[in-house]
């Protein structure tokens, strides 16, 4: 198969991409990793008239730790984030879901910016901007807007950026020493799109026990879904053993079946080819109850450290 014709032009510097890409308007399409955007150029399902490739933009493939947040680059590459260790210490969801983005050789090329503009609610990178309330730089000719993940994406495959504008950064909290995160999927083989994904973050108080917990679906909605299942988990926790894996109730005696059923009410999946709904929806109670276990014991060896 193969794409319909379209204009091209390859900038050099970012300030020469936002007049193409202000000139260009809606007819208008950035290429930079290339690994969504291609199969579906291929596939006939995206026809834009003109593409605008950055990857000369070499100013734009930064991964920084300042002032609290993960700054990434628009051409840093999945496999750039993955590495950096300065990034996995400040965040270390970061590396736990880019760990499990398709395969080393789509890694190299992708970029961790691209993945989340995509806006596609199965990929990890939405759910963990989304989950840890991180933002997008976009720049246009005009200037800059800085756009929290909960108003960033409107649907799916859809996300807040206009016509013009270049999404030049994703912005990452630095995760607090006395919380910890965890990622945790099932693909039908290993790299393929989840059938069901959960990210989570728990943070402890000064006794050990749970504070405050969240979750991020993907897969399950149009949009990458968050929810606070504080209420659920609090208190839960206390004593150094381990989890137990999914049912695991630390030294609270008490497990996260209470979050995992409060988050399966919330759901509403779609069924496809690859599972039915109610299958979805098992796959996340599942999920929930071993992300948050998983969570609560990194928390634990964080905050030992």
């Amino acid at each position: 198969m193969k794409p319909p014709p379209f204009g091209y032009s390859r900038p050099v510097s970012v300030a020469e991409a936002l007049d193409v890409l202000a000139s260009l308007g809606p007819d208008g399409k950035v290429l930079a990793g290339g690994q969504s955007l291609i199969p579906l150029l291929s596939m006939r399902l995206a026809a834009p008239a003109h593409l605008v490739d950055i990857n000369r933009l070499a100013e734009l493939s930064y991964v920084r730790v300042l002032d609290g947040q993960v700054a990434v680059g628009a051409l840093a590459r999945h496999a750039d984030v993955l590495r950096d260790p300065a990034a996995a210490s400040a965040q270390p969801l970061l590396a736990k879901a880019l760990a499990l983005v398709a395969h080393p050789v789509i890694r190299n090329r992708g970029t961790t910016v691209g993945s989340i503009v995509h806006a596609d609610p199965a990929a990890e990178m939405t759910a963990v901007i989304a989950l840890l309330g991180g933002s997008v730089r976009l720049a246009s000719a005009v200037g800059e807007r800085a756009v929290p993940a909960s108003d960033f994406f409107l649907g799916p495959l859809e996300s807040d950026v206009r016509h013009g504008e270049l999404a030049t950064e994703a912005t990452f909290p630095v995760l607090p020493r006395s919380a910890g995160c965890a990622f945790a999927e099932i693909s039908r083989r290993n790299g393929d799109y989840a059938i069901c994904g959960v990210a989570a973050v728990v943070r402890l108080d000064g006794d050990g026990l749970i504070s405050k917990a969240s979750t991020a679906y993907l897969s399950v909605a149009p949009r990458p879904l968050v929810l606070d299942l504080t209420g659920a988990c609090a208190g839960i926790g206390g004593g150094t053993g381990g989890t137990g894996g999914a049912g695991g109730t630390g030294g609270s005696g008490r497990g996260f079946a209470e979050a995992a059923s409060l988050a399966m009410a919330q759901l509403d999946p779609e069924p496809d080819i690859h599972a039915t709904a109610d299958y979805r929806r098992h796959l996340a109670g599942v999920l929930t109850e071993r992300a948050l276990s998983d969570a609560l014991a990194d928390a634990r060896e964080r905050t030992h450290a």
